[in-house]
């Protein structure tokens, strides 16, 4: 039998130590809305499902740790690295006051705004670009949240990052990465490595180098 929204967040997410406006945005957020057609039956398992161009929705607990990483209160701009199908993004938005999200991939990045406007989402700004440069126009960020595993944090997003700012990202080889939660205090970035995860590479000036199965 497949598991529904409400047993995914009690199950999956508050039973394993979820609480507060995190749980809240995931039950206001229907991830079948996000997932592909072949992969809605899946929709609520709490594991990553393949999007198309190679690249993933990520797993509902990751997500939601890395969001509770974030200590997201209401007032703060976040920046987004990966727009993907837009999932993460939509828990953003019901947990800031405004998104800048960049993507990569042209078809993922059109389907993913057409999809969060739809959904009613007006806090949200798009790019197309390469995540691993940020998005310097919206600098500085209070929040910056990396969906793509980084070699090593790429300075940009650093810079990017404001005073008392709180960066979390997927740091290390492809196979197998940490999440490093950081920092910025009196202009240093002071950073600690957690949770080991894997998530798809991020393609970029200060990622990793596109193959040519990446396009």
């Amino acid at each position: 039998m497949t598991q529904t929204l409400a047993e995914m967040v009690e199950f999956d997410l508050k039973a394993r130590g979820i609480r507060g406006r995190v749980l809240e945005a995931f039950q206001k957020v229907d991830r079948i809305s996000f997932v592909t057609e072949l992969q809605r039956e899946r929709a609520y398992e709490d594991r990553a499902l393949p999007l198309t161009y190679g690249q993933t929705i990520s797993q509902p607990y990751m997500v939601a740790l890395m969001l509770e990483a974030l200590q997201v209160r209401g007032p703060e701009k976040v920046l987004e690295i990966g727009t993907g199908s837009g999932y993460q993004t939509a828990l953003l938005a019901e947990l800031c006051r405004e998104v800048w999200t960049v993507e990569r991939i042209e078809p993922l990045a059109t389907s993913a705004e057409d999809r969060l406007l739809a959904l009613g989402y007006r806090n949200i700004r798009y790019q197309l670009g390469d995540g691993s440069l940020g998005w310097a126009e919206g600098a500085p960020y209070d929040r910056i949240i990396v969906s793509a595993a980084c070699p090593s944090l790429p300075e940009a997003l650093v810079a990017q990052l404001g005073e008392g700012g709180i960066l979390v990202a997927p740091v290390g080889p492809p196979d197998r990465q940490d999440l490093v939660i950081g920092v910025k205090r009196e202009g240093k970035f002071e950073s600690r490595r957690d949770t080991g995860c894997v998530f798809v590479r991020l393609i970029g000036a200060q990622g990793y180098s596109a193959q040519p199965y990446d396009e």
